[in-house]
């Protein structure tokens, strides 16, 4: 059973960075850098969606919500079996739990990373 750990977020002013990262493990079934991956956010009373998302292999391509669009970077160290999320410019309106996982979400959702932007 994979599992997906989340980390490094936290609180921060409007305008400001956070890189998010996500760690994979228990991969047993498949390498890792085969599957698409997305990072997903929730915010209180919202369902969650999809900000961003990086092609399999590689990751040479990417595509991000229109909301976080030229203020998010998603990337992948396959190696590590880990996604990143760097997120500049920060708004109040990204305060949500961001998660990552596949681009179809067949595997376990982890913990989530809470992101609380200030204004």
């Amino acid at each position: 059973q994979v599992q997906l750990v989340e980390s490094g977020g936290g609180l921060v002013q409007a305008g400001g960075s956070l890189r998010l990262s996500c760690a994979a493990s228990r991969t047993i079934f498949s390498p890792f850098s085969i599957n698409a991956m997305g990072w997903y956010r929730q915010a209180p009373g919202k369902q969650r969606e999809l900000v961003a998302a990086i092609t399999s292999g590689s990751g040479g391509g990417t595509d991000y919500a229109d909301s976080v669009k030229g203020r998010f970077t998603i990337s992948r160290d396959n190696a590590k079996k880990t996604v990143y999320l760097q997120m500049d410019s920060l708004k109040p309106d990204d305060t949500a739990v961001y998660y990552c996982n596949t681009r179809t979400t067949n595997w376990p959702w982890g913990q989530g990373t809470q992101v609380t932007v200030s204004s």
